[in-house]
């Protein structure tokens, strides 16, 4: 894992830019300050305002509901619109809050960014999150919680026993025992304290065993 500041050389194969860097001369550059990703070279940035991307798994928050649209708090300064016709069911406008009201958490996919910033999203479903908690980290961060390859969330999905879903916007539910979802949120927020740590899949794997062995221990104690 390597720091990289803006103007740093990368590479000089301009094919393999990806995103976070720049093209001059016929060598990459990085554009931002952040994590250098030699995979698949890009640089993952350590500062700024969430940017949605068209494809984005993210976690919304109804703020308003216009005519046709819920109006979306994507974590991001730009906000989103959920257009009615993505509701399956034909219903009318004066029925949206029964579907999703204001103050609301969903689950969504980011289906169109224009270049006026226009942002479009899309739903499997129109549940809101009722159960579970959501806790928001850094978006720059995220990379670090999913980990190359996945690793990272394979390994909480293995170790902890809660259902936990990723926003790319920063947000995460997790759902699960009162006590497990406890360890799970002191887990992500360590990843994210120390997501510039080498070998963290190991430290965290360490952290959640033993942290699962001493509540064993307490239990049998009482």
């Amino acid at each position: 894992m390597k720091l990289v500041i803006p103007g740093d050389l990368l590479s000089d194969d301009v094919k393999r830019a990806g995103e976070g860097t720049y093209v001059a001369g016929g060598e990459v550059h990085a554009s931002v300050y952040g994590i250098l990703d030699q995979k698949e070279l890009r640089v993952i940035p350590l500062s700024g305002k969430y940017m949605p991307h068209t494809g984005d798994n993210v976690i919304g928050k109804v703020v308003d509901i216009s005519f046709s649209n819920w109006v979306v708090d994507i974590n991001s300064p730009y906000e989103a619109l959920l257009h009615i016709s993505e509701h399956p069911d034909r219903i009318y406008p004066f029925d949206m809050g029964q579907h999703l009201d204001i103050g609301d958490l969903f689950i969504a996919k980011v289906k169109d960014v224009d270049a006026t910033m226009r942002v479009d999203l899309t739903v499997e479903t129109f549940n809101p999150l009722r159960s579970g908690r959501i806790i928001q980290i850094s978006h720059t961060r995220i990379p670090r919680v999913i980990g190359r390859g996945g690793s990272m969330i394979n390994l909480l999905k293995k170790e902890l026993d809660c259902n936990i879903f990723i926003g790319q916007n920063g947000r995460i539910w997790v759902n699960g025992k009162e006590d497990d979802m406890d360890l799970a949120i002191q887990t992500l927020l360590k990843i994210e304290r120390e997501s510039h740590t080498a070998g963290l899949t190991d430290i965290v794997r360490d952290m959640i065993k033993t942290a699962k062995r001493e509540r064993k221990e307490g239990r049998n104690r009482v």
